[in-house]
């Protein structure tokens, strides 16, 4: 074989390899999502990762060999994307599996011979490892496949020995290495060398379980992992320097280039790293979103935002002022889509949560960048290396500057963050908190300036109260200081005591009255701003100062209704550690007025049974007329004596319990019924899942099912009203209609498969011969991708040696593109996946396939004619 192996796209390198193996016995598997099924893991890390209960044997497999490519993202050295060849937090791994099928001999046979018969490497540019104990795999490397001795290198446990953990299943492994200067010889070979080398698939040998004690055992069931980086691979057969600018992501990186207004080839060193890590991270954030990962600041979600921000600065370090990755992930979307069709599905969450989240990130970089700059000189000015722990946690607190930020522009600048300061300060700003008497800095709706007043800390009566008397101890308009403020004002206010109940624990805070001589605030909601109260509302009629006594009076009717299902919560709580698993925990909830909503982990669906058990026992509980009992209690002491705690959350040295005798004992500062029996009753609306391994429920209780009822009652009635039928007749009905429209939509599919098949045959009397061939290049209109793909098929197999292409626009916004090609179009040279996907790019798109049928894609069908002229006109050259 030739040493310079062919030019292939990074779509036909993944389809070769999907192929070679589905030939070989293979269920080629979709991509899992990048949210794991495995509760240890952030995010989808490797190929194996969806495979892990099968080697672990808590699963048994649908099939003995599978096949995938499979997304994943690892940020455990962000720092080096794009200033290495090859560090990306996007990846694909090519994978094929084998669950106590093949094993050593068959796994490298075929990993040799798609890397040398199907992606074309000489054997002299190929370097293997193996572990160091492992005769077994030097001698079928060196006396099956024909490696020479001095190509085959023995690695150490830290390179070529894989487990999935401390224990379990485990496995030496073999990697085979390009090299891309063999004529440097055999001596002294280094593969940590990456200038030379590059690892590019590693084969994984599970034949083995790791004890407690470390010692190795035979597994009864031996099992094949494999992992080829799709990155790598385009890397070497498109001869590119880097990862980076092979055709999976390049185009992005061009992209970004474009709108900065730069070219990369001629770009310095900094402005290519700022261009590979946008190329990279729009990657990422895109496929993300679209596995419904949603930017916040915790888990996976602080993952998305963290990546999304460092598109956003290194898109300002390169020129771009404005918001722009909605641009870049556009272009991502398109060379993504083929191959994971979520991405363009999923194409307007994308852009609104970058849009969301850039523009929020634009603010705080304006801010913060303008302080650390100064920050910087300062530092610099004095002589000194490093920014101070208080600087660096300023811009945190006041500007939301994160801190791995300040970091990452302290070391672009040769500087370092006191780190230790940094969380010095921060333990300070907790034990601030705490303090009764004390300066504190409330800060609303989003105001630049950090308002300091010398006020005691609100104090919270609403446990027992519902109305008091209280002092006016600020008023805030839009987060500013305000001496008096005047009626029809949206105003902020904090006094010295209250009965309202502030947001949080999932509760939200309590709507009611402030009042006075003259004076009416209406308060639609409450915050807690550190240890203050803040009341949101709107002066009804007179004027507020600062100082005035007023009376707060909470709306005793939504406090109830929180009241109920805030306890409900509770109950459900405990129902579900009762009838499903004692283990499951809280992942959030949300108590309104209408509503409640419970978040908790389970690694699967309830059934209609399950659902139907907790709501009956809720249900009597709340008959029972259980009363409860409120203490405030040393923190360990509620814990010994079984009081339930939030995941995650922190409390302090002593705490408050709600205790159902014999039915629920939680930790809550939140608003409950006395008794059970308050509740009234339980109403659970849904059951469903909202991330890998959380469950949610929604329900309603309380006052609030008269609102639920009287809804679904009037549902009932438009829909009995519209069908004309009585409301128990009402599912029938609908089956029967469902039934009809899927016998129509048959039809349809039928009528239009005969359509397609019609227009097709009536092409062949305009097939042209070229040469020894016969092609057909042709529109059809309005004909569906499948249809399309069929009627290519139909007709080169009446046409016999030629090709046809033809194309389509199934509907506005989107072009079809299938190429067939016989036998001998294929030892002309021309693939059907490389012409077809070069053919879509004409109408903005892509695609690829195998050599004798692809199929591809576009969005601008005013193109697809130039697209087909094209076409032709390469079949008759290449034909003619």
């Amino acid at each position: 074989m030739s040493s310079n192996p062919q030019y292939l796209s990074g779509n036909e390198i993944r389809n070769i390899f999907l192929d070679f193996f589905a030939q070989r016995g293979h269920q080629i598997l979709p991509s899992a999502s990048l949210v794991p099924e495995d509760p240890t893991v952030l995010l989808t890390i490797a190929g194996m990762l969806p495979f892990k209960p099968i080697f672990l044997g808590q699963r048994t497999p649908e099939f003995k060999r599978a096949t995938t490519s499979q997304k994943c993202i690892r940020t455990n050295d962000i720092e080096n994307v794009g200033r290495t060849k090859r560090h990306q937090t996007f990846f694909e791994m090519l994978g094929n599996f084998s669950f106590g099928d093949y094993f050593k001999e068959q796994a490298i046979a075929w990993g040799w011979e798609i890397s040398t018969q199907v992606f074309g490497f000489s054997p002299n540019n190929l370097v293997v490892s193996v572990f160091e104990d492992d005769d077994q795999a030097f001698e079928i490397w060196r006396d099956q496949i024909g490696v020479s001795v001095a190509r085959i290198k023995r690695l150490g446990a830290d390179d070529n020995f894989w487990a999935l953990g401390p224990t379990g299943p485990c496995g030496p492994c073999s990697e085979i290495y390009y090299d891309f200067h063999p004529e440097r010889g055999d001596e002294n070979i280094d593969l940590e060398d990456d200038s030379r080398f590059i690892e590019f698939y590693n084969l994984v040998f599970m034949q083995y379980n790791r004890d407690v004690s470390g010692n190795l055992t035979p597994l009864q069931n031996k099992n094949i992992d494999t992992g080829m980086g799709l990155e790598r691979m385009a890397q070497i057969l498109q001869k590119v320097p880097n990862n980076y600018e092979t055709d999976l992501i390049f185009p992005i990186i061009q992209t970004a280039a474009q709108i900065a207004g730069i070219e990369y080839h001629s770009s310095d060193e900094k402005t290519k790293i700022s261009l590979k890590v946008i190329g990279d991270h729009v990657r990422s954030v895109v496929h993300m979103i679209a596995d419904e990962i949603r930017a916040s600041n915790v888990g996976r979600g602080y993952v998305l935002r963290r990546l999304i921000r460092r598109v956003v600065r290194h898109g300002r370090l390169i020129g771009i002022s404005g918001e722009f990755t909605t641009q870049v992930a556009e272009s991502a979307i398109a060379l993504s889509e083929s191959a994971y069709p979520n991405v363009r599905q999923r194409e307007a969450a994308i852009k609104a949560e970058l849009e969301r989240e850039e523009s929020n990130f634009l603010r705080t970089l304006d801010r913060g960048e303008k302080l650390l700059e100064e920050i910087i000189e300062e530092v610099k000015q004095q002589g000194n290396a490093q920014i101070s722990g208080e600087s660096a946690f300023t811009l945190y607190d006041t500007y939301g500057f994160p801190l791995e930020l300040t970091q990452e522009i302290a070391e672009e600048n040769n500087l370092t963050v006191d780190e230790v300061g940094f969380d010095a300060e921060m333990q300070k700003q907790v034990e601030r908190a705490k303090a009764a008497h004390e300066t504190i800095d409330l800060t609303v709706q989003g105001s630049l300036d950090k308002l300091a007043e010398h006020i005691q800390v609100t104090e919270f009566i609403g446990y027992t109260q519902t109305a008091t008397t209280a002092k006016i101890e600020v008023l805030l308009v839009n987060g500013v200081s305000q001496e008096q403020v005047e009626a029809g004002t949206e105003v902020q206010i904090v006094l010295d005591q209250t009965p309202f109940y502030a947001e949080s624990g999932g509760q939200i805070g309590d709507r009611g009255y402030i009042s006075g001589d003259g004076i009416l605030v209406r308060v639609e909601d409450v915050k807690k701003e550190s240890d203050f109260f803040v009341h949101f509302g709107r002066i009804e009629r007179g004027t507020l100062r600062v100082g005035d006594t007023v009376t707060a009076q909470i709306d005793p009717a939504c406090r109830r209704r929180a009241q109920a299902n805030h306890t409900a919560t509770h109950l459900l709580q405990a129902a579900l550690k009762k009838i499903v698993d004692d283990g499951i925990s809280q992942a959030g909830s949300l108590v309104s007025f209408d509503r409640l909503r419970f978040d908790f982990n389970c690694p699967r669906a309830l059934t209609a049974e399950e659902v139907q058990q907790i709501e009956e026992q809720v249900n009597t509980w709340i008959a029972e007329a259980h009363t409860a009992k409120v203490e405030v209690l040393p923190l360990a002491e509620a814990k010994a004596r079984g009081a339930v705690a939030m995941f995650g959350e922190k409390y302090g040295e002593e705490v408050r319990v709600i205790d159902f005798p014999s039915v629920s004992m939680e930790l809550c500062g939140g608003t409950h019924v006395s008794n059970t029996a308050e509740i009234g009753i339980f109403k659970i609306i849904s059951e469903a899942g909202v991330a890998s391994g959380v469950r949610r429920i929604e329900a309603v209780s309380g006052p609030a099912i008269l609102d639920y009822l009287n809804l679904r009652d009037k549902v009932v009635k438009d829909l009995s009203d519209r069908f004309k039928v009585k409301p128990e007749e009402l599912p029938d009905r609908i089956t029967s209609l469902q039934s009809e429209l899927r016998n129509s939509q048959k039809e349809l599919e039928t009528l239009k498969a005969q359509l397609a098949i019609a227009k097709s045959d009536s092409l062949l009397q305009t097939a042209e011969s070229v040469g020894d061939y016969k092609i057909i290049v042709a529109q059809l209109e309005g004909v569906d991708p499948e249809s399309l793909k069929s009627a290519a098929e139909r007709l080169l197999q009446k046409l016999g040696n030629g090709a046809v292409v033809l194309g389509s626009v199934p509907e506005e916004g989107k072009v079809s593109i299938v190429a067939a090609f016989s036998p001998e179009v294929n030892k002309k040279g021309l693939q059907a996946g490389k012409f077809v996907g070069a053919i879509a790019k004409i109408c903005g798109g892509g695609g690829g396939g195998r050599p004798n049928l692809a199929q591809a894609g576009g969005r601008d069908a005013s193109k697809l004619p130039e697209a087909l002229a094209q076409a032709e006109s390469e079949l008759k050259s290449a034909l003619g």
